[in-house]
């Protein structure tokens, strides 16, 4: 903990430090650094064991209380004044996609111990312990799902299951766990949470496009997810005429058509995208024989959701049977939509109100931990603009204001949930 601080200041005045903040992101984002200026720094890596490593460094040198549970999730705790009082808790995630940037994800868990290391600054004690998570395989990436960590913590995933799960080379969570010295045992449990915080990037346009500083999430849209695997019948391009083909793709190319549809057919909050598709035997003279595709539905309202997966399910068949294929449909995630709670809402919306910032509601697209975390204790998140709403991407940018701003408001969010000591 820092030995020198600051005099007293009053707690409406109270700011966090955007050069301190805007240096430690610099800092984390040499560790798996990329051409284009973003970080491949993937779950369970030796280069996300670094990042690891420095925050822990980091905390300890303001005095926090370590612990690691079984899934490898990372808690800093500072004390408070009352030992019987529940945690006020802020964070994201240090693992990034193969090609990320430098703010998803650690612009929350920074912005957490820049909270901690400006109450460390200005010497205040809050009732509340002050706490910074940083979550395992947000991304999943390399270990599919995403949002482990937070969806073993949460109870959405099963612990052993995820464990079990194995990347592209067959090494399993497990063994990454083990192989970067960040298998747990310490024990938490969400009943400590008081409420939970997760300053994040908007990943999207809208903020930028209102010119808007804050975006108050009020919660997150449902996801469906499917597998499809359409099978036909490879045949020579040349010989076989056209209505005697049995064309995967041509399934595939409708299904994909059919998805933006039911989409679009649930505005303004639906969205359908298919994001990955390979093809079997993927020669320029062969009629594609099988496809296999990815399938990812997204709405704020729960019916909507459920109708959008059944439209979807019913245009496979139909497309199925005129082209005369098969059809394998594997659902891979089912999350509800998430409505974050109402004091957590308020106490970001009154932080950036205190601090004079536009703000508008707003509901994330993405999945986050806040999501899994909202199940089980009170959540809410911030959001800040990034550019061109541009994010898994290296080319991924926020300037230094709007980091400062989200910042200001977590600490502000986290001073009211907290409470002063008396």
């Amino acid at each position: 903990m820092n030995s020198l601080t600051e005099p007293k200041i009053a707690v409406a005045d109270l700011r966090t430090d955007s050069d301190r903040l805007w240096e430690s992101l610099m800092e984390m984002a040499k560790l798996g650094a990329t051409p284009k200026g973003g970080v491949n720094r993937q779950a369970l890596t030796d280069l996300e064991r670094q990042g690891r490593d420095l925050f822990i460094q980091w905390c300890r040198a303001e005095g926090c209380t370590i612990r690691i549970d079984n899934i490898g999730n990372i808690f800093a705790r500072r004390e408070g004044s009352d030992p019987n009082a529940k945690t006020v808790m802020a964070g994201s995630h240090l693992d990034s996609q193969p090609t990320g940037g430098k703010y998803d994800g650690c612009f929350g868990v920074l912005s957490g111990l820049e909270v901690i290391r400006t109450l460390n600054q200005h010497n205040i004690t809050m009732q509340s312990p002050i706490e910074v998570v940083a979550w395992t395989n947000e991304e999943g990436c390399r270990f599919p799902p995403c949002m482990m960590g937070s969806g073993v913590f949460s109870g959405v995933l099963e612990f052993d299951a995820m464990l079990a799960r194995t990347d592209a080379d067959g090494v399993t969570v497990s063994d990454a766990l083990d192989a970067i010295h960040y298998r747990g045992s310490d024990t938490v449990s969400p009943s400590e949470i008081k409420a939970y915080f997760e300053p994040h990037i908007e990943q999207g346009p809208i903020l930028e496009d209102t010119d808007t500083t804050i975006g108050v999430v009020i919660g997150g849209l449902g996801q469906k997810w499917f597998d499809l695997t359409l099978t036909g019948l490879e045949a020579h391009a040349g010989p076989t005429p056209m209505n005697l083909r049995r064309d995967a793709l041509m399934g595939a190319a409708e299904v994909t058509q059919a998805l933006n549809r039911i989409a679009f057919d649930h505005q303004p909050h639906g969205r359908g995208t298919v994001g990955c598709m390979t093809l079997h035997p993927g020669s320029r003279n062969v009629i594609p024989g099988q496809v296999k595709m990815t399938l990812d539905m997204r709405h704020w309202e729960p019916e909507a959701l459920e109708s959008m997966g059944q439209a979807v399910t019913a245009a496979v068949e139909e497309i199925c049977q005129r082209h005369g294929l098969e059809y394998e449909l594997t659902p891979t995630a089912d999350f509800a939509p998430e409505h974050f709670n109402k004091a957590c809402v308020d106490a970001v919306r009154q932080g950036a109100a205190k601090l004079n910032l536009s703000h508008i509601d707003i509901i994330s697209g993405a999945g986050h931990d806040a999501m899994f975390v909202g199940r089980v204790a009170p959540a809410a998140m911030i959001f800040i603009p990034c550019k061109d709403g541009i994010s898994h991407n290296e080319i991924e940018s926020a300037t230094q204001e709007h980091v400062h701003a989200g910042c200001n408001v977590l600490l502000h969010a986290m001073l009211d949930a907290a409470g002063l000591a008396e």
